[in-house]
Formats: C-alpha cells, sequence, structure tokens
C-alpha cells in the first residue's frame, strides 16, 4: 500500500493539536500528530499498542507512573491499556505507530 501525502487529509483536533492518518491495515496504522508549544493530549487508555517517535519538538510524557522529557529521536512504547499522556514544551510533530489500527480515528 502506498499512501501519499497529497491524498491525505490534516485534522484539526483542537486546542493546538492536529492529526493526519498515514498508511493503515486492519493490523497496523501509522498517524502523524503535530502540536503547538503548550498543547496537551490529555491522559487516556486503549486497547491498542502503540509506538511513538518524536520527529521533532520537545515534550513532557507520562507514560503509567513514569514522566520523561523526551526530543527528537526518542522513541516511546505505550502497552494496551496504561495511562499515558503528554504536554509539548516546544512545538513538534510525533509518529504512532498502533497496533492493530485505531478504527475509531477512520470514523
Amino acid at each position: 500500500m502506498f499512501t501519499f501525502i497529497k491524498d491525505t487529509k490534516l485534522e484539526d483536533l483542537g486546542a493546538g493539536v492536529s492529526r493526519r492518518i498515514l498508511a493503515h491495515d486492519g493490523k497496523m496504522m501509522g498517524v502523524q500528530v503535530n502540536f503547538e508549544t503548550g498543547a496537551v493530549g490529555p491522559l487516556h487508555n486503549h486497547p491498542h499498542e502503540q509506538l511513538t517517535y518524536v520527529l521533532s519538538g520537545v515534550f513532557e510524557f507520562t507514560i503509567g507512573e513514569e514522566t520523561h522529557r523526551v526530543t527528537a529521536g526518542d522513541t516511546l512504547y505505550k502497552e494496551p491499556h496504561v495511562m499515558h499522556g503528554c504536554v509539548c514544551l516546544e512545538a513538534g510533530t510525533l509518529l504512532d505507530t498502533f497496533t492493530p489500527m485505531r478504527e475509531d480515528f477512520l470514523k
């Protein structure tokens, strides 16, 4: 499968966060998430495994009971059902990979 950026839509999620759905099938999904400085990804959990690669920016991430500052090149893994969230300290972009895919993002 090829997914070309020109064929995708940037969704404004509000409060300084936007999302672009990338290639996906039933087993896996790539998602680009852009944050403005000060934007918050509120604490939440879901049944999907999630791998996050920090493309740019500086974030304070909480996964479970741990909180760390992360920057470009850092990678985070979130187990299913574990609470996680972030605060963007310097505008940036994350690349999230979910398995299975987030069908709720396509609705």
